[in-house]
């Protein structure tokens, strides 16, 4: 016993890491700011600190300014959301599955957070103006300066001069850290690099892309965020080991889908929050410069937001000169909340997208425990062999071995979700549905959706 009690002395006389740390509008200039919101944080019962509100810029349907903080936080923490202007008759902290609980006074929230989490705060019904909190987890490894192997952004405004497309090509064996308070305007580009790592907590501002990752392998993304690229915010072509946590992403333009995969193998997306107004994640086989088809990859405990598209899209793009076409395979969704989903043009339209085209065959597809909240346009589910003339040379080869389980889904007004193969030897076969629950109600046959004659072996469970 004497032994113990010395050694929690000991423990407790050693300096340990802040609980809360806050990055100051100082380390920020040149952002843009938005005064929609006050927000502060602190440690219970201690003072509170201010954050800084970024502007952020969602929707290419219709350019909206909202609102971004963030902070990292390794115990619980209270959080004040003052609402400027206006008169607050209601508010919506999302994902609701959080059920976060507040108080308010007057136009002010205050609730509290006990773990990290990626949320957003929408008053009045207002998700075009919303605040994105991100509470990060504290960071575990930081730099404070250039070193063999480290390549370091410091807190301020990186503009890099002179370089191809505005990009910075990270050589491999290297950790690029982005310290809290650093805005880089510029790509990074990982190409034909092995043992990279991208880390930290700044910001990639307006970039042409956000980070490209093409025939290069161990590959990591941890923490940052990026705000409005020109197109992706993550793109892989033909690599193979990519490992994206704690990303967070806003896009509002023409083809500026969050994370997309051609011919890419071995990836785990874990925890991300991507607002895009293209397909927030987009899993493909040969494009461009890539072939070799794409399999094993995992989307986890993360939050999609398709302002214009899907959350979700597999299977697009192949290769229709190849004989045999390419396979997409071994993919899984899994703890995943969709936010929102809205696509205007019918052909398009799907939260949880399986299509193939360009002789693909896409096999062995798991999505399991999904919450969709709300579909302004769209569909739920989208399974589809196609011939798109926009997009294929060649229809898909066929879709099996699909698994649907544990989906909710609350809401009215969206089209009939789709299950088709094209012909007799382009079906689809081997599709399960467990336990989906709509509005309440747990579906028991396909007579809600459109189907027809190239589909076997379908099962309602």
């Amino acid at each position: 016993m004497r032994y113990i009690s010395i050694l929690l002395s000991i423990l407790f006389c050693l300096p340990t890491q802040a609980q809360l740390v806050t990055y100051p509008e100082s380390l920020n200039p040149g952002m843009p700011h938005n005064d929609d919101y006050t927000v502060r944080v602190r440690i219970p019962g201690g003072e509170w600190k201010d954050l800084f509100e970024y502007k952020v810029q969602v929707d290419m349907d219709n350019v909206q300014d909202a609102s971004m903080v963030q902070f990292d936080m390794g115990s619980p923490v209270e959080i004040m959301v003052k609402k400027n202007n206006g008169t607050v008759h209601d508010v919506a902290i999302r994902p609701s599955n959080k059920g976060i609980e507040y108080k308010q006074i007057q136009n002010t929230i205050l609730f509290t957070l006990r773990q990290p989490q990626y949320l957003s705060i929408e008053f009045n019904g207002d998700r075009l103006h919303n605040l994105h909190l991100f509470a990060n987890p504290l960071e575990t490894e930081k730099y404070d300066k250039e070193e063999k192997g480290i390549m370091y952004f410091g807190p301020g405004i990186h503009r890099p001069k002179d370089l191809p497309n505005n990009q910075i090509r990270i050589s491999g064996n290297t950790t690029v850290y982005l310290a809290p308070g650093a805005v880089v305007k510029a790509k990074l580009l990982v190409d034909k690099a092995e043992n990279v790592r991208i880390i930290g907590r700044g910001i990639l501002d307006h970039p042409i892309r956000g980070i490209e990752i093409t025939d290069s392998k161990n590959v990591l993304i941890d923490g940052i965020t990026v705000v409005n690229p020109d197109h992706y915010t993550v793109f892989g072509g033909g690599s193979t080991g990519i490992t994206i946590k704690n990303l967070k992403s806003f896009s509002c333009k023409g083809w500026s889908d969050g994370i997309d995969m051609m011919c890419c193998h071995d990836v785990l997306i874990d925890n991300v929050f991507m607002r895009n107004s293209d397909d927030c994640i987009a899993l493909y086989a040969h494009r461009w410069n890539w072939w070799g088809g794409t399999s094993n990859i995992t989307v986890q405990n993360s939050i999609l937001w398709a302002d214009v598209a899907h959350p979700i899209n597999i299977g697009g793009h192949g290769d229709p000169d190849s004989a045999t076409g390419e396979i997409v395979e071994k993919i899984t969704f899994r703890n995943i909340d969709i936010l929102e989903h809205d696509e205007d043009d019918p052909i398009y339209q799907g939260c949880m997208t399986v299509d193939c085209g360009d002789k693909n065959l896409v096999r062995n597809i798991l999505f399991e425990d999904i919450r969709v909240e709300n579909i302004q346009e769209g569909r739920l589910f989208y399974v589809k062999v196609r011939f798109n003339s926009k997009y294929d040379k060649q229809p898909g080869h066929g879709i099996e071995n699909v698994t649907f389980r544990n989906i909710t889904y609350y809401g009215i007004g969206e089209n009939p979700s789709v299950i088709q193969g094209l012909d007799k030897e382009r079906m689809i076969k081997n599709v399960t549905f467990e336990n989906i629950v709509i509005n309440g109600k747990k579906m028991k046959d396909l007579k809600e959706f459109t189907t027809n004659e190239f589909i076997k072996n379908i099962k309602i469970k």
